[in-house]
């Protein structure tokens, strides 16, 4: 079995976790090996030079090194007879649930407030807030939005909505789905998070007509994808008071121009897309599973469907 691995990060972690989850399997690192494109069985990519798949005659499948192919979907000669898979590590899932748990407790809990305090030397105390009375929804219902939802569930947040594209009845959850419940699940967010995968149909969805929806005041927090947002309808939202304050790990433009406005807004709260971060030796053991099933000539979990996007 030979793996090509095709990333600008360095594969010198990922070959020692590979070496010892796969032991049986060769890895050649496009730039450094030499590599014979017509004998690469599998592909283990993050962003690789458009075009370039598409030279790989024998694949039989394709690893995408993070939960988001929007970049590796834009490949308009990606081969799409060849099976692509996206990652689902438990590490990957737990960084996620952190981040957005850090930051719903964050404005839940008025820290934005009391870190400005701190800089004007203001002692004031705040009634804290009710997580029974909290509303906080969730944009995007795939396997990260469900474990966060059930992490905030045993906080004690108790009045939690989740919209997907689809119906889904999970457990503690109100369930809204598809564009003719989005209005109806905005309006009750006291704090939105968005986990929505970059696609066709989600591209833009944050803009000024859909945040116009959400309580005034509410927060927002972005740990998706940054082309889900309108720029300029988020930072019209944030100054004139509709939404109180928002968190963003990803963005339009990355890295962030040293120009953007986002860097001087204090109620804005930036990340530089750290929010859950691929871990080469937990994702080699899930990628291992997931090729000896390719070799079994079993199918893996979390196969994209091309035309969903995700």
């Amino acid at each position: 079995m030979n793996l090509v691995f095709i990333s600008p990060d360095d594969a010198t972690p990922w070959r020692k976790a590979l070496r010892r989850h796969l032991p049986e399997a060769d890895l050649f690192v496009w730039g450094e090996d030499e590599v014979d494109k017509d004998t690469i069985n599998y592909a283990l990519v993050w962003k690789p030079e458009p075009g370039l798949l598409a030279t790989f005659a024998n694949l039989k499948g394709i690893f995408n090194l993070g939960a988001g192919v929007d970049a590796l979907l834009q490949d308009v000669s990606l081969p799409k007879a060849v099976p692509l898979v996206r990652l689902v590590d438990p590490l990957l899932s737990s960084g996620m649930v952190e981040y957005v748990v850090h930051w719903v407790l964050h404005f839940h809990r008025d820290m934005h407030v009391y870190a400005r305090q701190q800089r004007e030397r203001n002692w004031a105390q705040h009634a804290n807030a009710n997580t029974k009375k909290r509303r906080v929804g969730i944009l995007g219902l795939g396997e990260l939005g469900q474990n966060v939802a059930h992490a905030l569930l045993m906080l004690g947040f108790e009045n939690i909505s989740g919209w997907s594209r689809t119906a889904k009845e999970l457990p503690g959850l109100n369930s809204f789905a598809g564009d003719d419940q989005l209005e109806a699940f905005l309006s009750q967010c006291d704090i939105l998070v968005n986990l929505l995968p970059l696609t066709k149909a989600t591209r833009g969805i944050i803009n000024k007509a859909s945040l116009s929806h959400l309580p005034s005041g509410a927060y927002f927090i972005n740990a998706g994808r940054g082309p889900t947002i309108i720029d300029d309808d988020l930072i019209a939202a944030l100054n004139d008071g509709q939404l109180n304050a928002a968190a963003l790990d990803v963005f339009n433009e990355e890295p962030l121009s040293n120009d953007h406005l986002y860097w001087t807004m204090d109620n804005v709260f930036i990340t530089p897309h750290i929010a859950s971060l691929t871990t080469p030796m937990s994702s080699s053991e899930v990628i291992a599973e997931a090729l000896r099933d390719f070799e079994d000539g079993n199918t893996p979990d979390n196969l994209v469907d091309l035309n969903q996007g995700y």
